[in-house]
């Protein structure tokens, strides 16, 4: 690994995202563990022995024995023998299938337990770099292949220990074997397969929790994320900050320009007298209470005591009224209730005034 690769992945220190994770799924980028896989299917075939294996040897000698005391009846002509085969073929088919059916739905269980429902489609892709020789044997040659042959020759040995530990009691009762029938020959094979299992199966289960522990450390660890990649995979998905934020400014701008424009309409403007502004329009036959057309601070108060002005609006000083209304209204909704009779009396005085003199400033 080169220094630059080196640095970048010390740069990885933070936990991957959902979407990175998302992503990764559908490439088929799980953590998955061949020992869980190995561990369940021997299990099933732990099961299978133990429970079926009587019954499938007593099948199957009945088949054998057919042949047997037959042999002199089979039908001697072109092709005979191979419709003969055929049926009993059929017959063991029909013996083993429940055995297959068992082995293929733990085949099937073990990886949806580990990573739940995968629809990956990437992975069954052409892609060169999987048959290429420069990159088999760059896979070849890696820290994984490495781990996982280390891991191969332990998994042997123990395997192998256990193996030869169960099976040292009886390396000198297997000639009393030789004389059995077959049936009392299935059991004793039965019961020394299955102690021999049950002891693979014990080994095998330490290693595959810790191959487990130790692919999904490793998957954690390949799908980690610097600093900047989260930054960047957040501007692609949000947008960059700056130009959400430019965005929005521009989106407030136009919102205000929309606001001063309805100055005009306006029947009347309550001010702090400075910092505070609050455009309000009323028309008795069309409303049931007076509309706030436009509301500003500082300077966008100033812009709509201007505008006003310049269309001989109403101002009416009223400091607490002013507050109460920038707290409570939003432009383009009616004052709220507990705020009527005060500004009733401000939409009366403006009436009665422009009635008498036209509209003037108070």
């Amino acid at each position: 690994m080169s220094e630059g690769e080196q640095g970048d992945d010390s740069q990885k220190t933070e936990d991957p995202t959902q979407k990175k994770i998302d992503e990764s799924r559908k490439k088929g980028q799980v953590a998955l563990s061949r020992e869980v896989n190995n561990w369940v299917i021997l299990l099933a075939g732990t099961i299978i022995i133990s429970t079926m294996l009587p019954s499938i040897f007593v099948d199957l000698i009945v088949i054998l024995r057919g042949y047997i005391e037959n042999a002199a009846v089979f039908p001697g002509i072109p092709g005979g023998l191979r419709l003969v085969l055929g049926d009993r073929l059929l017959d063991v088919l029909h013996i083993m299938a429940l055995p297959f059916i068992v082995l293929m739905m733990a085949a099937f269980l073990s990886p949806f337990v580990q990573v739940g429902p995968l629809y990956a489609p990437e992975t069954i892709h052409m892609k060169w770099s999987k048959v290429s020789p420069v990159s088999g044997f760059k896979r070849l040659f890696s820290m994984r292949s490495l781990v996982e042959f280390a891991k191969g020759i332990v998994k042997i040995a123990l395997i192998g220990t256990v193996g030869v530990i169960i099976l040292y009691p009886y390396f000198d009762k297997f000639e009393h074997l030789i004389g059995l029938p077959m049936q009392a020959l299935s059991i004793e094979i039965q019961t020394l397969v299955v102690r021999l299992m049950i002891g693979v199966l014990v080994v095998l289960m330490v290693l595959a929790a810790m191959d487990l522990v130790y692919q999904r450390y490793e998957h954690n660890k390949k799908m980690r994320m610097s600093r900047q990649e989260i930054k960047d995979e957040y501007k692609q998905t949000e947008g960059d900050p700056h130009v959400k934020g430019r965005l929005r400014q521009l989106r407030s701008e136009k919102a205000r320009q929309r606001m001063i424009q309805a100055v005009p309409s306006a029947d009347v403007v309550i001010t702090n007298p400075t910092h505070y502004s609050i455009a309000l329009k009323y028309d008795p036959d069309k409303m049931e209470a007076p509309l706030c057309v436009a509301k500003g601070i500082d300077d966008v108060a100033l812009r709509i005591r201007e505008v006003a002005k310049e269309h001989d609006i109403i101002l009416f000083e009223n400091r607490p009224l002013a507050r109460t209304l920038y707290d409570t209204v939003e432009v383009d909704e009616t004052i709220p209730p507990e705020q009527y009779k005060a500004v009733a009396e401000v939409i009366s005085y403006v009436f009665k005034t422009r009635g008498r003199s036209g509209r003037e400033e108070v």
